[in-house]
């Protein structure tokens, strides 16, 4: 077993308690039926590798560049490769749970992972307003520069209907969007299949999902086995891009509150 990341311990055996939520809404009526169809997923990461079997439909993308001449990330839409494997492996989780969703590509990583935050805000801003319905984020900063901005977009992303699901940092420290109120914040948890759900509730990680020793899709149409906050998030944004095909009129809030209530350790309230 790995060493498990930062915000994951909440999830562990015997430290996770029962959350209590309304009755009426439980995992079945969540994503019973349901598929995907309809919903298109953003994927701000490293590229998706379109031809990967395990990842379905990209039905577009962008990717964006820094300028140091002109002090500006650079836009360029259409289709891109993966440059590091990490943004394949997110699109082939998120598949897992949401097989029929539509994937939009957006990278602001390069080769080793890195990136600046002004790219990665460009490109979360445009993921907002791309027609997704959901943003996948298995990444974030750290910088308190970024605070007032990357909390501007995910107030955008609120109000425009957008759930935007973000993986807490590996290490304890803070990091955003992550940690905002409006966003779906995510660690991982030991469950192995893609409806392994956890709520906390004493966040900033609020929901757990599997990402300790997952085998995921790699470069090359290959996998690998991995642990990471990081391949904990795309199994929710698949699990919210899954119940968007079922139940379209859902806001973000009431996302939140419907994957409390479909979560593992949620107890009922009687009437």
């Amino acid at each position: 077993m790995s060493l498990r990341p930062a915000w994951s311990d909440a999830f562990a055996a015997g430290i996770l308690t029962e959350v209590r939520v309304p009755g009426g809404i439980d995992a079945a009526w969540a994503f019973d039926g349901a598929t995907g169809a309809g919903v298109d997923v953003a994927v701000v990461d490293s590229g998706i590798d379109a031809t990967h079997p395990a990842v379905g439909n990209v039905a577009g993308g962008a990717a964006f560049s820094w300028d140091p001449d002109a002090g500006r990330a650079i836009l360029a839409e259409g289709p891109h490769e993966d440059l590091f494997g990490h943004g394949t492996a997110c699109a082939g989780i998120i598949c897992r749970a949401a097989p029929e969703c539509g994937l939009l590509s957006v990278r602001v990583l390069g080769a080793r992972l890195s990136g600046k935050a002004q790219v990665f805000a460009a490109g979360l801003r445009w993921a907002v307003q791309s027609g997704a319905r959901v943003v996948n984020l298995s990444l974030s900063t750290s910088n308190p520069d970024f605070y007032g901005l990357f909390h501007e977009i995910a107030d955008e992303a609120y109000f425009a209907g957008v759930t935007l699901v973000c993986a807490v940092n590996n290490v304890p420290a803070p990091t955003y969007p992550s940690q905002y109120a409006s966003v779906v914040s995510v660690a991982a948890n030991d469950g192995t299949d893609a409806f392994a759900l956890d709520c906390n509730p004493t966040p900033p990680a609020e929901f757990g999902a599997p990402g300790i020793d997952q085998e995921i899709p790699w470069l090359d149409s290959g996998t690998i086995v991995a642990t990471g906050n990081s391949f904990a998030a795309p199994h929710v944004a698949g699990l919210v891009a899954r119940l968007l095909s079922k139940h379209p009129e859902l806001t973000p809030p009431d996302v939140k509150a419907v994957l409390r209530a479909a979560s593992r350790n949620a107890v009922p309230l009687r009437a």
